[in-house]
């Protein structure tokens, strides 16, 4: 598995100190088998323990959150927040409410979140946080019951300089401006603490877009790169139909290709005609409904009842955006079967290691999550740098500077990769691109 006994060595003692932490294992052993080939080519990484410390976050609270639901019954939660690593920046991350969050998929993200904040080149550390709360099925009144519990043990953790929070799966504008309005009331004052505020309280426009525009900004540098083409005339699925499903899914139809399916956690519709998405925002974002309700508007489409056979569809280009590891072996060897040339990640870690591993094995034009969903978080960092200065872009400064920067996130991840030997194994260029910057600066602040 590993040619270096130091980075096998600290590998071994994380799976001692985390045992039945699949999900953070499986990123922390992605991240280190890439990293190998730049950590031996500098020794002072192994001198100075700069994995070990890099590995362990700087802090982990845990917390209980109790709330009262609208049987006026006393509810129990779990809540989490992960400030993984500050040496660039203050923490800054998600706070992702779902009923499968644990502190595994907790350190998994905040992990991530370290290289991809890097990648971003703004100065942000990396963070994650939430709970295993499910606002689906929840009143308006019972989600900010939650959201005001949760905020009142968190907001001793964060702040403007220390870690700024954001939202990621299951919380949305109306989770963000009920916990923005808690820690407001709680702290009596008016901070850019938050991302993904209204636009009317510091909101940037544009974060809504943002990671799934980013994610198509980046898809087309990867293309016009890799493969002398662009998104024109090519075929895409996108996997999900949350806010980076959808909003990848409009760009990649903005830049000429033809979305013929999309998916939720009960299925998949297809619909060779290209997916209405008008009607896909109608019933997520407003009717908050199921991804089947596609077909009683659009009788020809076709629903399959198992979210995981949209990779089975014949596509140019795919873009998982639904969750971890929902793609396999199995499945990558499928689209590449079918002549997939490009798969970039919406979502976190979607695709196994085996997975990825297929696609650069098999020169497709692969583009790993912590750099290819980026956009989100770049456009946090840009509403940060706008509460700052008490000053709001334009949607198109702010679409300009997002595109900027994925490009620069693409540019940088393969140049990293030509440097390590395969321009197709983008995982490595990722991740040791973002490991430098951040290695760097371990070094020159000390231990700590």
């Amino acid at each position: 598995m590993f040619k270096s006994k130091y980075v096998a060595k600290v590998y071994e003692d994380l799976c001692k100190k985390n045992e039945g932490e699949k999900e953070f294992l499986q990123a922390a052993l992605e991240i280190l088998e890439s990293l190998e080939p730049y950590v031996m080519k500098n020794p002072k990484i192994e001198k100075e323990k700069i994995l070990e410390r890099f590995v362990e976050p700087e802090r982990f609270v845990s917390f209980r959150v109790c709330w009262i639901d609208d049987n006026h019954e006393i509810q129990v939660n779990k809540g989490y927040r992960v400030q993984y690593n500050s040496a660039i920046g203050p923490y800054k991350g998600g706070l992702r409410f779902h009923p499968s969050v644990n502190a595994s998929i907790i350190k998994f993200l905040g992990l991530e979140q370290t290289l991809k904040n890097s990648l971003t080149s703004l100065p942000m550390g990396g963070g994650k946080g939430g709970s295993d709360f499910n606002p689906k099925g929840k009143s308006d009144r019972e989600v900010m019951a939650f959201c005001q519990a949760f905020m009142t043990e968190l907001y001793r953790h964060i702040g403007p300089n220390t870690d700024v929070p954001a939202g990621d799966i299951g919380v949305g504008g109306r989770e963000v401006g009920y916990l923005y309005g808690q820690y407001k009331r709680i702290q009596n004052e008016s901070t850019g603490v938050l991302t993904g505020k209204g636009l009317t309280f510091g909101g940037s426009l544009a974060r809504t877009e943002a990671t799934g525009y980013g994610l198509c900004y980046f898809t087309q540098e990867a293309l016009k790169t890799l493969k002398h083409t662009d998104f024109k005339d090519k075929t895409v699925v996108v996997s999900g139909s949350g806010n980076v499903a959808i909003y990848a899914a409009q760009k990649a139809t903005e830049l000429g290709a033809k979305v013929v399916a999309m998916s939720d956690s009960n299925g998949c519709v297809y619909d060779e005609n290209g997916i209405d998405l008008k009607l896909v925002k109608e019933i997520k974002e407003v009717r908050r409904g199921r991804i089947k309700e596609y077909l009683d508007v659009h009788k020809d489409a076709k629903y399959y009842d198992n979210s995981k056979q949209i990779w089975q569809i014949k596509c140019d280009i795919a873009l998982p955006c639904a969750t971890q590891n929902e793609l396999d072996l199995d499945d990558a060897k499928t689209l590449v079967k079918n002549g997939v040339i490009a798969v970039c990640e919406g979502a976190n870690m979607p695709s196994t290691l085996e997975a990825a591993k297929y696609f650069i094995e098999n020169k497709v034009a692969y583009g790993p999550a912590k750099a290819a969903n980026a956009g989100g978080v770049a456009t946090s960092g840009l509403e940060m740098c706008q509460n700052s200065m008490r000053y709001s872009w334009t949607f198109a400064e702010v679409d300009a500077k997002l595109k900027e920067i994925m490009v620069n996130i693409f540019k940088n991840t393969y140049a990293t990769a030509v440097e390590f030997g395969n321009e197709y194994d983008t995982l490595t260029g990722a991740n040791i691109a973002g490991f430098k910057k951040v290695c760097e600066a371990m070094l020159a602040e000390g231990v700590f």
